[in-house]
């Protein structure tokens, strides 16, 4: 730990400074042997309470704060006054740095963060660069999932992560960075080579409080402590917002700003993918093709694209790469049929999202079913801006439940319901969300699109605090097979 003292003037040492650490743990149940348990103040106790645990379990140390005071003993003890504030520096030291060893591409936005992620993830593989991802729906190391709880995990995990991703020879890492993460520390003690902003709109009021709160949480990213170099989408407000208060070097794109840098004009749409011209002046014109519909994941990968060659990649390969890529998992996912419906299953849970999804399946539909809900202990002020936003572009709207969490279900849904007062489509209510996917499959007809939203990739449903097996496109797909 000498090197650690020496680096942090902010440690104080009740111990052995020669002692070896070789990683850094918040939880008492998962350290290994040569960790540092770092005890901090939780939410209904101490993880100092614990230390007595992550010892036995091999923990070399622990650091936590200077008003613990009932454990000392012969294994040393690092204090700090804050020490959540020196997490993600410290697990940087750590581990070496290793954040310092990859290409980091960040990627920020209330909506499409996980799209433009892997559908850079599947352009970098194609291009047989080695990619790390880490994200909504999890972290993958050269193609192999690895399981995480958080969109953008602990700063401890975080450098672990990056750590591994040396191990196994990755060049490249693509991670979602979230409004949460940058506000609690998550990604300190990394500078991103390309940061992207993609969007904002309403999300996380429960956390944030306010929209200006939440885009100054977003724009914390474009600072020389957090990132080299931006691409920003003109075509958001706060987008052009941002792009005029960074002062870091930017690359801006939009299909509707004629002064973005990269200008995209959709070519040619289809249920399967989308065909966009890249174009900026003096420089030829690109054709890129994404396998998704929708105009917004056409904006997705200009992002992905414009964040690649950035970072210094080329652009043929890049490209070459998306063009020959799969689809996100829960992103306008279709279950297959063969009964001429078109089944789609979205993980749109805000207003954005939601009139993105249904404005992009609407030309392709005779009728559009959308099944939709709202999360519980969530903000409470889009549940009937979503209602509003489903009954005023489907013809059918099917209200259920989606993560009620620890709030009344009922009441949930009634916040919905209210929003779709005044229009023209046709309601129905049914809590139960097996019943509410059976009833709008049910209801369709050949030519017809139901679009399932809310949960995308999720496999669970929490309810009263239990998480209960839940898989929309599984759900789906035993309706389909019994029509």
């Amino acid at each position: 730990m000498d090197a650690l003292l020496d680096a942090f003037e902010e440690l104080s040492l009740d111990g052995d400074p020669a002692t070896e650490v070789t990683g850094i743990c918040l939880d008492s149940r998962r350290i290994q042997p040569g960790d540092l348990y770092v005890a901090l103040a939780g939410a209904t106790s101490h993880g100092a309470n614990y230390t007595e645990q992550a010892f036995a379990a091999g923990a070399v140390a622990v650091l936590t704060d200077a008003e613990v005071t009932h454990f000392r003993g012969e294994a040393p003890h690092l204090t700090a006054r804050d020490p959540r504030a020196l997490l993600g520096r410290l697990s940087a030291a750590i581990y070496d740095n290793p954040a310092e060893k990859l290409t980091t591409i960040g990627i920020t936005g209330t909506q499409g963060k996980t799209t433009t992620s892997r559908l850079l993830e599947g352009a970098l593989e194609a291009s047989e660069t080695p990619t790390g991802v880490i994200g909504t729906i999890g972290t993958r190391i050269n193609g192999v999932d690895i399981k995480t709880s958080l969109t953008t995990p602990e700063a401890p995990d975080l450098h672990g992560l990056f750590a591994r991703m040396v191990e196994d020879g990755v060049r490249v890492c693509v991670m979602e960075v979230s409004s949460h993460a940058l506000v609690m520390g998550r990604v300190d003690g990394v500078i991103f080579d390309v940061a992207v902003f993609l969007n904002l709109g309403r999300d996380h009021l429960d956390f944030h409080h306010t929209v200006e709160e939440y885009f100054q949480a977003k724009a914390s990213l474009f600072t020389f402590k957090r990132a080299k170099q931006a691409v920003i989408n003109l075509d958001d407000e706060y987008g052009r917002r941002l792009a005029l208060e960074t002062t870091i070097p930017t690359t801006t794109y939009g299909a509707k700003v004629q002064k973005a840098d990269w200008t995209f004009e959709i070519v040619d749409r289809d249920p399967g993918q989308t065909i966009f011209e890249l174009s900026r002046m003096w420089h030829r014109d690109r054709i890129v093709t994404v396998p998704m519909p929708g105009d917004y994941n056409a904006s997705n990968a200009a992002a992905a694209v414009l964040a690649a060659v950035t970072a210094g990649l080329s652009w043929r390969d890049v490209a070459r790469g998306l063009a020959t890529g799969h689809g996100v998992p829960g992103r306008l996912e279709e279950i297959k049929n063969g009964i001429g419906l078109q089944v789609i299953v979205d993980y749109a849970h805000k207003p954005d999202a939601v009139e993105a999804a249904i404005t992009t399946m609407r030309p392709l539909a005779r009728r559009v079913l959308v099944v939709i809900g709202a999360g519980g202990d969530r903000d409470t002020g889009k549940r009937p801006i979503m209602g509003e936003i489903a009954a005023r572009l489907a013809d059918v709207v099917v209200i259920t439940d989606d993560n009620p969490r620890s709030e009344d279900p009922a009441a949930i849904r009634a916040q919905v319901v209210a929003g779709t007062a005044g229009q023209d489509a046709e309601i129905h209510e049914i809590g139960d969300r097996r019943m509410a996917i059976t009833y709008a499959i049910d209801a369709a007809r050949p030519g017809d699109v139901v679009l399932i939203l809310g949960k995308g990739h999720e496999t669970g449903q929490e309810i009263g605090g239990v998480i209960h097996p839940f898989d929309d496109r599984d759900v789906a797909r035993d309706v389909l097979r019994t029509l």
